[in-house]
């Protein structure tokens, strides 16, 4: 015990060598992104957000999937979240250090293995097992691949557990409990960090037995053979050996029941593209798995063509006996069968390192084997980690027994050499792959061409880059190799959508649909497809949805995805969002409270439902549900810029504080948007803050240079605080954008009036208003106020007589026209009397006033509701709602003064000072 002690201790010297080799061989994986399933575990997963509480992680999966939902792939890995969240702490999602606290894992495992080896073989050979391990190529899956952490994490308390399990043998083959009491500790962390390390376990059981006790499988069989015929009893070693296998399989058992209540005793959902032996019938299945077994193993042995995934049709079904890859797997089990035999029937060191390198491949390898259970996946290379331990410490193994012949020293060293070397190259270039999801999927599709999710993986990295063409042929080569793949169609008609080929994308998207399984009465169509598979009914809609004609065609799909299967959020969502297209909000917010009743902790259904309580006319309710969206996600962009909006559309003053407050938040998060910034400009304009109000405004228009309302805000701004002359550039800018801006027209020609004194201009401008709109009532009075200045009385006259038809019972315009009728019965023309335009009545009988408006902020508010978009979970912001467009009519706006009494506070208020009441 004293010499395996002394064995096991590791100097400084090797520790330096192994991390030297480790940052050696992965120094480049630090400059890679997040790729493939870092996608969905690192950049899509709110786990990792200090906003969610921490007890969460402890819900979810891996992925941040609820465990309680369907969907959930049943990987429970909250500790290795839990250091992806302290990644996100320190630097949010920033790749680098995710890479180098990646790196920083391994070198720890490979120092750990090998201290390990050094239980089983001499100083040099362990030496060699370590180097071997920390540059095999197979590992760059789970090292530079950033999920890879749970592989990392849980090997550190595995190699950990099994270390402390063998200090567990006292004085005199006396039990030292408290190693043992660890070793459970230890096997529950790793389990924790994944599935896998409860397979630790079994190898302490096989420790303990053969390498500690020192049994051999005749010696064991001899015993129980003459304790069965009565002719001798159990050993007392036996019987301690026996309890401390009772206490270990007993903890095992224990955390596997627990271990199946956290996934409810469910098992997750593949297809048969993830895993088509799976679904296989008997012959077919167990000889494909089988023949699993020694491509693994291949891998391990010459990693020279290496994938990123190897689902769908990577590896062919093996349909016949006839096979000749059956031959591979008969050598494979014979020459496993004939290590085995030697390790557990002869005595020595070197049988029991044998059969210590065996366990460690087989046992950590049985998870993964579909021998048990199906995977989602045919081979992975990450889950070759920990197996690949076993496999370095039998090359180790075997190159020390080579050495010790001394005809073969030399070459021994030489291919030793040679093999490490083109390892670490190997590795090194390997890395590179993984620097982006293109690199990475194009690197496969050199090794595997038969697999259509690569060639749809390439088309999504392009996609990504917005290169929708050469994107869409990726994708058509998918539906060649796999002309059944689901995903595929759905790929191409996302495509073709992207490219406006509306007709084609709809052709793909009934494809897609044509190809899901129909329904079976009575068996639940959940378990026959992937959940992901039915977002072809809401992508289907969503595109068909886009002809105002085919609305109930679209609402048809969402019932039809609904119906099979009523948990499906997505449906409601999308369903609800169609449903106030169509003006029903009462059966769209039904949807929404149906999807809430689903998913209480989503911050966007209850930004969708604020939207339906604002069609409803609730805005209370709605400001109530902006509110619970702020509480789940405080930087919820649409639900800060709307709710601050409302806030200030309803015209407590109380409430001005927090929209600003909202809006500051919503500029800080979307500091491109022009809108944030009109807003806290309209709100400063309340407040009288005209100061301010104008740097909000002139940083609207910086962002944004033909921000219509922005531009005749400012102008309007300028006209109240005395600056009329700098509003008439802002002005002559809205007018170059917008010539047939009415309202701008208006104040413009109000200014050159009364502040240039130039009337043709002036005239020019109430004019062209007229030729636009010939019933608009403020150009024309304005106009007659023209005729008025210009001493053409009886045109005057003539022109408010035309006016007063338009507006008959305006008693302004009756005012004013008798005003003009006094003038022209008592003298018929008036010497230098001035009409100012900018005044509201005549009190001394000589005075027009010309009519203006101010441009409420009621059409700043956009109402986009937050959607899916296709199949992906991504959200578009609503920009430039703001905006007054040309085709707008003058009952469209009038529509919407009615519905803020604010705003026609404020029109009144403009009014009476560009009237002078």
């Amino acid at each position: 015990k004293v010499l395996v002690e002394k064995m096991a201790d590791i100097n400084l010297k090797e520790v330096t060598l192994l991390v030297g080799v480790v940052t050696a061989c992965y120094w480049n994986s630090l400059f890679c992104g997040f790729v493939f399933d870092d996608v969905s575990a690192i950049l899509d997963n709110k786990d990792l957000h200090p906003s969610t509480p921490l007890k969460t992680l402890f819900q979810n999966d891996f992925w941040g999937t609820p465990m309680s939902e369907e969907r959930s792939h049943k990987s429970y890995r909250p500790l290795t979240v839990l250091t992806f969240r302290l990644n996100y702490l320190f630097s949010e999602l920033k790749p680098m250090s995710y890479h180098l606290l990646n790196m920083i894992f391994h070198a720890v495992v490979s120092v750990i293995f090998l201290k390990v080896c050094k239980l089983f073989l001499d100083n040099r050979s362990s030496m060699i097992a370590a180097l071997l391990f920390a540059v095999h190529p197979i590992h760059t899956e789970a090292v530079t691949g950033v999920v890879g952490r749970a592989e990392l994490l849980s090997s550190i308390f595995f190699l950990a557990a099994f270390l402390s399990y063998t200090k567990s043998k006292g004085p005199d083959n006396t039990i030292a409990w408290t190693p043992i009491a660890l070793t459970v500790f230890l096997v529950a962390v790793a389990t924790l960090c994944k599935e896998q390390g409860i397979t630790v376990v079994g190898i302490c059981c096989v420790y303990e037995v053969f390498i500690a006790q020192g049994y051999t499988l005749p010696l064991l069989c001899s015993t129980a053979g003459q304790f069965l015929r009565g002719k001798g009893s159990i050993p007392f070693s036996m019987l301690q050996t026996l309890i401390k296998l009772i206490v270990l399989m007993f903890s095992t058992l224990l955390l596997v029941v627990i271990r199946v209540q956290v996934i409810q005793s469910q098992l997750p959902v593949f297809t048969r593209f993830d895993n088509p032996a799976a679904v296989s019938p008997t012959p077919t299945r167990q000889l494909t798995f089988n023949y699993l077994l020694p491509v693994n193993a291949w891998l391990l042995l010459n990693p020279s063509e290496l994938c990123c995934d190897w689902t769908m049709g990577t590896i062919p079904l093996i349909e016949s006996f006839l096979d000749i890859r059956n031959l591979a797997t008969f050598a494979f089990f014979c020459f496993l069968g004939a290590l085995g035999i030697f390790s557990l029937r002869y005595p020595g060191d070197s049988s029991k390192t044998v059969l210590m390198a065996l366990c460690l491949m087989a046992l950590p390898f049985i998870p993964a084997s579909n021998l048990f259970f199906p995977v989602g996946f045919v081979v992975a290379e990450r889950v070759l980690y920990v197996p690949s331990m076993g496999f370095c410490i039998l090359v180790a193994h075997g190159w020390q027994k080579i050495l010790n012949k001394s005809v073969f020293k030399k070459l021994s060293w030489v291919c030793l050499s040679m093999v490490l070397l083109t390892h670490a190259l190997k590795t090194l270039h390997r890395n590179w792959d993984w620097e982006s999801e293109y690199t990475l999927f194009m690197s496969a599709l050199k090794v595997n061409k038969n697999n259509a999710k690569l060639w749809n993986n390439v088309g999504h990295a392009l996609e990504n880059e917005k290169n929708f063409e050469r994107a869409l042929k990726y994708f058509l080569q998918a539906t060649h190799v796999q002309p059944d793949d689901i995903g595929a169609h759905m790929n191409v008609g996302r495509t073709y959508k992207n490219l406006n080929r509306t007709r084609e994308a709809e052709e793909s998207y009934m494809m897609a649909k044509s190809l899901m399984p129909q329904i079976i009465p009575g068996k639940k169509y959940a378990a026959r497809i992937a959940p992901n598979h039915l977002n072809v009914y809401i992508n289907l809609a969503n595109l068909i949805r886009a002809n105002e004609s085919r609305l109930e065609e679209a609402d048809q799909l969402y019932r039809q995805a609904i119906s099979m299967r009523p948990d499906f959020k997505q449906a409601y969502i999308s369903r609800g969002e169609l449903l106030l297209k169509m003006n029903k909000p009462l059966k769209a917010k039904e949807a929404y409270l149906k999807a809430l009743e689903l998913d209480r902790n989503n911050a966007d259904l209850w930004y969708n439902l604020a939207i339906v309580y604002i069609e409803l006319k609730e805005p209370n309710e709605a400001l109530r549900n902006f509110n619970h969206a702020l509480e789940l996600n405080p930087k919820h962009k649409l639900a800060l810029f709307n709710s601050a909006i409302l806030m200030q559309e309803s015209g407590e003053v109380k409430l001005r504080p927090e929209a600003r407050k909202r809006l500051l938040n919503y500029v800080n998060e979307e500091p491109q948007d022009a809108n944030g910034y009109f807003n806290l400009g309209m709100l400063a304009m309340d407040d009288k803050k005209d100061t301010e109000a104008e740097i909000w405004m002139k940083k609207a228009i910086k962002l944004q240079a033909d921000f219509r309302s922005a531009l005749f805000n400012l102008a309007l701004l300028y006209s109240q605080t005395a600056k009329e002359l700098k509003a008439l550039p802002i002005l002559e800018e809205l007018l170059r954008y917008y010539p047939d801006h009415i309202k701008g027209l208006i104040l413009k020609g109000d200014i050159l009036m009364n502040q240039k004194k130039d009337i043709l201009g002036a005239k020019k401008c109430f004019e062209k208003i007229l030729e636009m709109d010939p019933s608009n009532v403020q150009g024309k009075h304005n106009l007659c106020v023209v005729y008025f200045e210009e001493k053409d009385l009886l045109k005057a006259e003539k022109c408010l007589v035309e006016t007063l038809a338009l507006a008959p019972h305006e008693e302004y315009i009756q005012r004013h026209l008798s005003i003009v009728r006094d003038k022209i019965s008592s003298s018929g023309f008036v010497e230098q009397l001035v009409f100012p335009a900018d005044k509201t009545s005549g009190e001394e009988g000589d005075k027009l006033p010309a009519e203006n408006i101010k441009e409420i902020r009621s059409e700043s508010r956009p109402t986009q509701i937050m959607k899916t978009i296709e199949s992906k979970s991504k959200k578009q912001l609503a920009k430039n709602a703001d905006k007054e467009t040309p085709q707008k009519t003058t009952k469209d706006i009038k529509e919407i003064e009615k519905k803020r009494v604010a705003a026609l506070k404020r029109l009144e208020e403009i009014e009476r000072i560009l009237n002078g009441e």
